[in-house]
């Protein structure tokens, strides 16, 4: 039995732990945030998630007959993931946030650096090279979320006394996730190819880097808050 998940994960563990150590989660946990630094998130996460749909389309028109197995999954994916960006434009609004800033991509709402590589290089392996790539931005997004996203979530609201519709797409994800990895796993234990199976680890771990990155970006908090 093929059991590529396994090795993804532990091909990727290294680059998943160095994301991890991005010292916005640490600051979180020991609740040093404020709503400046929760709305710079929501804005790089608007910039990524927008694009979901759009990589799963070109993910699925980019392969050829032998993956239709694939196609059948990505359907699915897509008919899950449309319009999640609308709904972290209504966390902005409800946490105060400018949403026509972020949707506009103009002002305090501009995509950073580390997400417009993220997306470019994505949009590059699936045209150029194997559109199995934009699986491992799946492992890493997924994965995140449903290890921390739960508890990150908790925290923040708790800590900036936000109300749940400030945090849909936080705590959504971190529920939605926990099947969705599940389906993620059973799939990617049908990637048999090595050619595939290396494709989406490079994949996993350049958008763990990525988004570490992004993280380690975020404004933090100029007077240390007390927990």
């Amino acid at each position: 039995m093929n059991h590529f998940f396994s090795k993804l994960q532990q091909e990727t563990a290294s680059a998943q732990q160095a994301m991890l150590m991005a010292p916005v989660i640490a600051q979180v946990q020991s609740g040093n945030i404020d709503k400046e630094m929760y709305l710079a998130f929501l804005t790089q996460a608007y910039h990524h998630v927008k694009h979901t749909v759009p990589l799963l389309m070109a993910c699925g028109g980019r392969l050829s007959s032998d993956y239709e197995w694939v196609r059948e999954a990505i359907v699915e994916y897509v008919e899950e993931e449309h319009g999640h960006q609308e709904w972290i434009l209504n966390d902005i609004k409800a946490c105060g946030g400018d949403a026509d800033q972020v949707r506009n991509n103009s002002g305090k709402g501009q995509v950073g650096q580390a997400i417009e590589l993220m997306m470019s290089y994505l949009y590059h392996q699936i045209d150029r090279h194997n559109p199995l790539a934009l699986f491992g931005m799946v492992w890493v997004l997924e994965g995140t979320s449903v290890g921390i996203g739960g508890k990150m979530a908790s925290l923040i609201q708790s800590r900036l006394e936000l109300p749940p519709e400030a945090m849909t797409y936080l705590i959504s994800h971190s529920v939605l996730d926990q099947s969705h990895l599940t389906f993620f796993e059973n799939l990617m234990n049908q990637v048999t190819n090595p050619d595939d199976q290396q494709v989406i680890i490079d994949s996993a771990n350049m958008v763990f880097d990525l988004y570490g990155q992004m993280l380690r970006s975020l404004p933090t908090p100029s007077i240390q808050q007390v927990a």
